[in-house]
Order: structure tokens, then C-alpha cells, then sequence
């Protein structure tokens, strides 16, 4: 006979402070006593006081208006916790909190799904799978010669932990160069991270190029016009990031010219709507914002409030602060 496994013990009420959480806290291995948890994933009624949090764990997936909605009526609050990388859905809120509020992100949860879409992303462009997909839809053996990952220069804007991980899987497809940029130049132990400043001198020796930015004020249309013409005529832009640090207008120029080539998971309208040019537009393709919405998500997002809700109970730091208001 198999025995059932006993369920997650849940941690007693406690006379503690609140912490807010989208996951319910019987699925959370690993939480510490002496906190009130509450469920909450972006309901329209709250589940206490919002004056009473003080760990707000933000829904996923959920908005900014969802995300942000609580936050001006968070006034005792001290941690506000994303389960996403970026954190720009969440910036508008932060000005009625106190000083001294710690925004963290999720470092270490998304970094091997967004890593994984990069490449697939890549090679799926490279090698044409849309157009055998559409190929097989219409009965047609297309044939040819395709382009391979092998041999090509690419470029990593954005050489932060998704960036490096987008790099440890690009090491076994025998690429004859990898360039990393980042907001300031430092050293690391593959070598030279280059400053943003540095794109116009690499951008033009790039046959792949792949953003994996955080969307803030330097990085916003990073992409435009003058950035795109500097790429190599063919090359391939891979957006993993935020739509906005790319010019949709100018991307589209560039994709209705037939000079550039695009993969995105992240559009400039997001969700991209119905009848939007870059929907048809030539040598794109599209996927919808999944790069962390895969099975690798949730296990990693409750080891990371598991571990900075034990910091928090002990009196510890926590870990990936951002920014801190005031």
C-alpha cells in the first residue's frame, strides 16, 4: 500500500506581523513561526489591514495596477518581495511608503526558464523552425541550407545573473565569440564585461544579439533607431528583457526592410494586440511573454520566500534589495 504523504505542517497564527503572500502557505516548505501569513493573489478584498503587513510578497503575473494597488496603504510595511526579475511593475508604487522600505527581486528563481526561451529562441529562428511548422501545416519539404549558432559572434546586453546564464548555455554550441555589456565595465572569470557605452564599437561584429536588460530609465528604447543600424546587416535581435527597451517602430523598420531579423518574448505594446504590424511582419517571431512561466518557477519561488522570511523572522538581512525607498 502507498502511504500518503503528510502534509506541509502550516506555521501557527502568531501575534507577529503580516506577511502577505500569493502562494498559500501550507505549499511552502520550510516557512518560520511567529508570522501571520496571509493569501492574497491579487483579489479584489484583501485578506487584513494592508496597515498591518510589513512583508508583502507581490502576485505574479498579476499587473502593475494589481501589484501596486495595496502598496499606499502599506504604512507599516519593510519588505516588499517581487517573484519577477524586474521590478519596473512595481516602482510606480513605491512612492507613498515609508522611508527605508526594501524592494527585493526574485535573483535566482527565472534565471534557467529565461536562459532556456534565449536559446530556443534562437536556434528556432536560426534554423527556420516557424517555417517548417508552416511548411508541415501545408504538406511542403522545405528543404535547404539554414543558419547555424555555430561559428557566430554574439552579444549579451545586459550581463547580469539571466545574462550569465544565457551564457552558460551558449558555451556548448561552439559560438566563435560571446561579448558582454553591462550598465559599467568590470572583469569576471570569462572574461571583459563592457560598458553600455561600448555598443556602437560591438554591435556591428554581431551576428546575434540578445538583450536581457532590466527596464529602467538607461535602458528604455535602448534598442532604437541608431542602435538597430548599427547592426550587422542579417544579424538577429533577441529580446528577453521588457518590450520597451526596444523601439518598436524602428524594429519594424528594420523587419519590413528585410535587414534585421527578430526573436522576442517581451512586445512594446504588451500583450501585443490583434492587427498590430509586428504580428506579420517579415523574419519574426513571437512568443508571449514565458521566458520564467515554466514548471521551474514555483519550486524556486518557494525556496526564495522560504529563505528571506526565515532572514526576516531572525532579524537577518535579506537578500536581493534593489532599491530601498527614501
Amino acid at each position: 500500500m502507498t502511504s500518503t504523504p503528510a502534509p506541509t505542517p502550516v506555521p501557527a497564527p502568531a501575534s507577529g506581523p503580516d506577511v502577505w503572500l500569493p502562494i498559500p502557505a501550507e505549499e511552502i516548505d520550510g516557512l518560520p513561526e511567529g508570522l501571520n501569513y496571509r493569501f492574497w493573489n491579487g483579489g479584489e478584498g484583501y485578506p487584513a489591514d494592508p496597515a498591518d503587513c510589513a512583508f508583502y510578497v507581490v502576485p505574479y503575473l498579476a499587473g502593475s495596477e494589481i501589484a501596486i494597488r495595496p502598496l499606499e496603504r502599506m504604512g507599516s510595511v519593510q519588505i516588499v518581495q517581487t517573484l519577477s526579475a524586474g521590478i519596473d511593475h512595481v516602482e510606480p508604487g513605491l512612492a507613498p511608503l515609508p522611508a527605508g522600505v526594501r524592494l527585493c527581486n526574485a535573483k535566482g528563481v527565472h534565471e534557467a526558464s529565461t536562459a532556456e526561451l534565449a536559446l530556443a529562441l534562437i536556434l528556432a529562428s536560426l534554423r527556420g523552425l516557424p517555417g517548417f511548422v508552416h511548411g508541415q501545416d501545408k504538406e511542403e519539404w522545405r528543404s535547404g541550407f539554414y543558419p547555424a549558432l555555430a561559428d557566430k559572434s554574439v552579444l549579451v546586453v545586459g550581463y547580469g545573473s539571466i545574462g550569465a546564464a544565457v551564457e552558460d548555455r551558449l558555451e556548448p554550441f561552439e559560438c566563435a565569440r560571446i561579448v558582454r555589456v553591462a550598465r559599467s565595465a568590470r572583469t569576471t572569470a570569462r572574461g571583459p564585461v563592457h560598458a553600455l557605452d561600448e555598443l556602437p564599437a560591438l554591435l556591428p561584429e554581431a551576428d546575434v544579439v540578445i538583450l536581457t536588460t532590466p527596464l529602467n530609465a538607461s535602458t528604455r528604447g535602448l534598442a532604437g533607431a541608431e542602435f538597430l543600424a548599427a547592426m550587422r546587416d542579417g544579424a538577429l535581435l533577441v529580446n528577453v528583457a521588457r518590450g520597451p527597451v526596444v523601439d518598436t517602430t524602428a524594429l519594424l523598420a528594420e523587419l519590413e526592410s528585410g535587414r534585421l531579423r527578430a526573436a522576442l518574448d517581451v512586445t512594446d505594446p504588451e500583450p501585443l494586440p490583434a492587427g498590430h504590424p509586428l504580428w506579420h511582419a517579415p523574419h519574426v517571431l513571437i512568443s508571449p511573454h514565458v521566458g520564467g512561466s515554466t514548471s521551474a518557477f514555483l519550486p524556486r519561488a518557494k525556496r526564495l520566500l522560504a529563505g528571506q522570511l526565515s532572514r526576516f523572522a531572525a532579524g537577518e538581512p535579506v537578500r536581493n534589495v534593489v532599491l530601498t525607498t527614501g
